[in-house]
């Protein structure tokens, strides 16, 4: 949320006191089930309605992307849900309990079944960061055939520039120091990102509505994922990679969905029947070619894909495997 730090203590007060008020006056409830950053946590309301006999689960799927550790404001929580495989081992390591469930991903049923047209070629869909851009840059250098859609990838106006003045600039270097160490200290304030290639306009697509997203995912020839992040704790050379909300997502949607490899993704998917995977542009392109040459391929690769999440990656398999965790019996 970007609310300043003066204005969190106020925020947390309401929010936490009315979910007390909710706790203590309602019967029946199994658990509660938040998503919520460090800075949304207050530790003693969590630890207040365990004293109520209600678990308490927190969801939080950017693990790997925000923390080097997790932080004590997780600690109270009776149970984490945890998607990213690459998170696990910090969960192990602070010692706290979890279920490894994925993404939790909720489908209209009328697209439950994959279209039957495909109306567009190969699509990615995302906001434009430095590290996509490199890579789609590359790709499109090398041939590719794609169209890339969301916000960003057009002329922005530049922003005003706000001078923060040097005891708040001490205080943002220090928080960053502490939290990202000091290779992504000095990686940020002494190298800087290698500069991206910049993706040629003939391959940017217009802004989507809602509708667009969802028909556009569905009727693609190939939908394509980019599971790296920009962070200054990697070479920009080499980003590092976690599972995203899109690969759940887009085979659930019934995409022909072609992804970046990441520690995973053979556990959420069969990788070749399924989805198809990619490590850098060249086979990204490659890839990509493959698939726009066999139809019969990408239908099957629809069916499977959404079969497999549909009945295996649904939040409700994920809820029962945390109620089996906490003891918790089904009530149907």
């Amino acid at each position: 949320m970007p609310l300043p730090d003066a204005d969190l203590p106020r925020w947390r007060d309401e929010q936490w006191s009315r979910t007390l008020a909710v706790a203590r006056g309602t019967p029946g409830l199994d658990l509660l089930l938040s998503y919520l950053y460090p800075r949304q946590i207050d530790p003693s309301a969590v630890r207040a309605i365990r004293e109520l006999g209600l678990p308490t689960v927190n969801f939080f799927c950017d693990n790997v992307r925000e923390f080097r550790r997790i932080p004590e404001a997780f600690r109270p929580f009776d149970l984490h849900w945890v998607p990213e495989t690459k998170a696990l081992p910090l969960y192990h390591h602070a010692g706290l309990p979890f279920v490894h469930a994925p993404m939790p991903v909720w489908v209209d049923p009328r697209w439950r079944s994959p279209a039957k047209i495909e109306t567009t070629g190969p699509v990615f869909i995302g906001s434009r960061d430095p590290v996509r851009e490199s890579l789609l840059g590359k790709a499109a250098a090398l041939g590719a055939e794609f169209t890339a859609y969301g916000s960003g990838w057009k002329e922005q106006p530049p922003g005003n520039v706000v001078s923060l003045g040097l005891p708040r600039r001490l205080r943002n270097q220090a928080r960053f120091l502490c939290e990202e160490g000091v290779v992504a200290w000095f990686r940020r304030n002494f190298l800087g990102p290698d500069r991206p290639l910049t993706l040629p306009t003939a391959y940017v697509g217009r802004l989507l509505t809602a509708d667009d997203y969802v028909h556009l995912t569905r009727e693609s020839a190939v939908l394509l994922g980019i599971n790296r992040f920009p962070s200054f704790r990697q070479p920009f050379s080499r980003p590092d990679t976690y599972s995203r909300l899109r690969d759940i997502e887009a085979t659930m949607l019934g995409a022909c969905y072609l992804t970046e490899w990441t520690e995973g993704l053979d556990g959420l998917f069969e990788i070749g029947p399924e989805i198809e995977i990619y490590r850098d542009a060249a086979e990204l392109t490659e890839k990509i070619r493959l698939l726009l040459g066999d139809g019969a391929r990408r239908r099957r690769m629809r069916t499977a894909a959404q079969r497999h999440a549909l009945s295996e990656h649904t939040v409700g398999r994920s809820i029962a495997r945390i109620a089996e965790r906490l003891g918790i019996v089904p009530r149907r």
